[in-house]
């Protein structure tokens, strides 16, 4: 029973400790405290240009479907719908979504972009090195070939290395 709670925390802890989850944690506390600034913005600019071709409040802005919309002791009698706040809403949306896209996925996007043909370009020239580094070895290998002459099926002499004599030749 001890192993079981053991590979429960250990799975917790596992868990826990992954990126994926601290990573989450910061966009959500960054998330919080960017919607505040977006909010700002719609409130504190969006809202007063609207509001100079009509009313000075975005939220403010509604209809009624059903008979005319009186306030009466502090409430609205008949069905209003507020079509301010929903285009307030949608607003801080855009807003929010073009921020996170042209000043973070945008330029992260860019970055893995040069990054992966970095990479690419390094990969390709690695093969190229192996392939010319092959190409040497072969070329000192024949070299060395044609310095020692033909190999014939003699054992090799004293202090020669590779069987055959140093300068000794086949005829065949």
């Amino acid at each position: 029973m001890a192993e079981k709670k053991e590979s429960l925390l250990g799975g917790f802890k596992a868990f826990l400790m992954r990126g994926n989850v601290i990573d989450l944690a910061v966009a959500v506390v960054i998330g919080a405290a960017f919607t505040n600034i977006v909010n700002s913005v719609v409130k504190g600019i969006i809202n007063p240009v609207v509001g100079a071709f009509g009313t000075k409040d975005l939220e403010s802005y509604s209809s009624c479907i059903k008979d005319t919309c009186v306030v009466v002791n502090g409430e609205v009698q008949g069905i209003q719908i507020q079509w301010g706040l929903v285009l307030s809403a949608v607003l801080s949306f855009l807003i929010t979504a073009a921020v996170v896209y042209f000043l973070m996925v945008l330029p992260m996007a860019k970055i893995l972009a040069k990054r992966a043909a970095h990479e690419k370009a390094k990969e390709g020239v690695e093969e190229v090195m192996e392939i010319s580094e092959l190409e040497v070895l072969k070329e000192i290998r024949d070299h060395l070939v044609a310095q020692r002459g033909p190999v014939n099926n003699t054992p090799p002499g004293p202090g020669v290395a590779g069987g055959g004599n140093a300068g000794a030749h086949s005829t065949s």
